[in-house]
């Protein structure tokens, strides 16, 4: 079980990758920070980066306005 941001839940796959687990949480943004276990996740790393179960996923996006 990967715990997402404290507080959802999702089931561990094995082989699963940050990119996995941002289309199964339906996230879509394009200025999006993920850390695993506490290690910052380059973007150009979401498709090989490997979360392990048990990980502490934490997914934010940025935003800006005036």
């Amino acid at each position: 079980m990967i715990t997402v941001n404290n507080r959802d839940k999702l089931e561990w796959k094995k082989g699963m990758t940050v990119q996995t687990l941002l289309d199964e949480m339906g996230y879509s943004y394009s200025l999006i920070t993920v850390t695993v276990d506490g290690i910052l996740v380059n973007d150009n790393e979401y498709d090989d980066f490997q979360i392990e179960d048990g990980a502490d996923v934490t997914v934010f996006h940025l935003a800006h306005g005036g």
